[in-house]
């Protein structure tokens, strides 16, 4: 009886596994975003914004995938009272990031399992202001270490995919990410 499992249990992954091969996808969804230190001038960040993403799975263990992430804004202004007309400033966040993709050979047709690794390359823009004065517009940027980890299922062409990407910042504990998504396969 164990032995008929492994048969079908292996015949159950093989086709899961040719089911994907050749695989463009494309995945839209939301984030939750917790960021620490990203720059000098605000030092951390909670938000819910959007993502998108793409990727190609060439074979049914493998994948590489590219993402763009908005990770949210941040008006800072100072507390108490200032002695020359206080300044405020308003900062927006983004990353883009490419990953290489492993599926774990799971003999479950229409669920995934993967961990993914690659470079995150985040920035972030924006600008001071003093009222009745001149602005200053400020930028940073910097490419880390990217990793994620996550599920997903799909039945026919549509998807939907659980994860959590993070990536340091300032060789901080920086960006933790947790997202929902759909996507749709292309072929």
């Amino acid at each position: 009886m164990r032995k008929l499992l492994m048969v079908i249990a292996l015949a159950l992954a093989t086709g899961a596994a040719h089911a994907d091969n050749g695989t463009l996808y494309i995945g839209a969804g939301i984030s939750r975003d917790n960021l620490k230190d990203i720059t000098a001038t605000a030092s951390d960040l909670n938000s819910t914004n959007w993502k998108v993403w793409a990727g190609f799975r060439p074979i049914s263990v493998f994948a590489v995938e590219a993402d763009y992430m908005d990770l949210g804004s941040q008006t800072i202004s100072p507390s108490g009272t200032c002695a020359l007309p206080c300044a405020n400033t308003h900062v927006d966040y983004k990353a883009f990031a490419g990953y290489a993709v492993g599926y774990l050979p799971i003999p479950v047709p229409f669920l995934d399992v993967f961990g993914k690794a690659g470079l995150a390359r985040w920035n972030s823009s924006g600008g001071t202001s003093v009222p009745g004065g001149p602005f200053f517009s400020l930028s940073d940027n910097g490419t880390q270490f990217a990793w994620g980890i996550g599920t997903q299922a799909h039945v026919g062409n549509f998807g939907a995919r659980l994860e959590y990407e993070n990536f340091s910042i300032r060789n901080t504990n920086g960006a933790n990410i947790v997202s929902l998504s759909v996507f749709l396969n292309l072929f």
